[in-house]
């Protein structure tokens, strides 16, 4: 009868399944806004800034560099960014709301730092080669924070997914780069 009448206020289903109970006790809040948007704000503005950093050297030292032929149209990378810093503040959000290790939000920071940094390295300072060891430890802390989110929430995780994919593709990109000058 205890049992009973502990699940008298879930819904029938839950009723005959009391795993759902607790799957949905450890599944992250969807109302905390607030923390939302500050997770999507402190991305996007990290973005906003390498975006800065960029600006200058697109339309002038980028436009003389050999590049491969499978370089992307400049148009299409501030889109795909934009999407990008959008999944990576989603992904810490969730995260957070499944309180991860202290660990997993360093490297998340580091891998926040290193995106940020690449473009100083790579426009800023018009260094291919500075550039390629950048994207490299930031691939490498992307990983980091895909394994660690992942301990808590796996969501959390495969939202950084196409991230790593798309710094891969940037770190061949960069590479291609280094070696056609």
């Amino acid at each position: 009868m205890l049992i009973a009448e502990k699940t008298t206020h879930l819904i029938p289903e839950q009723a005959k399944h009391p795993q759902m109970v607790k799957q949905r006790k450890n599944s992250p809040k969807t109302q905390n806004i607030p923390l939302l948007a500050l997770c999507l704000i402190v991305c996007l503005g990290i973005g906003s800034l390498g975006g800065i950093a960029t600006a200058s050297s697109v339309t002038t030292w980028y436009q003389t560099l050999n590049k491969p032929f499978f370089n992307p149209p400049n148009w299409l990378f501030a889109p795909v960014w934009t999407v990008l810093y959008l999944t990576i503040g989603f992904s810490l959000y969730l995260a957070l709301e499944s309180k991860v290790e202290k660990k997993a939000l360093i490297y998340f920071s580091i891998q926040l730092a290193l995106n940020f940094l690449w473009s100083i390295l790579f426009f800023g300072l018009k260094s291919p080669p500075l550039a390629l060891a950048g994207i490299l430890a930031l691939w490498l802390f992307i990983f980091l924070t895909i394994k660690e989110f992942s301990k808590k929430s796996k969501l959390a995780g495969k939202i950084l997914i196409p991230y790593l994919l798309w710094v891969s593709f940037a770190a061949l990109l960069n590479l291609s780069i280094v070696l056609l000058n």
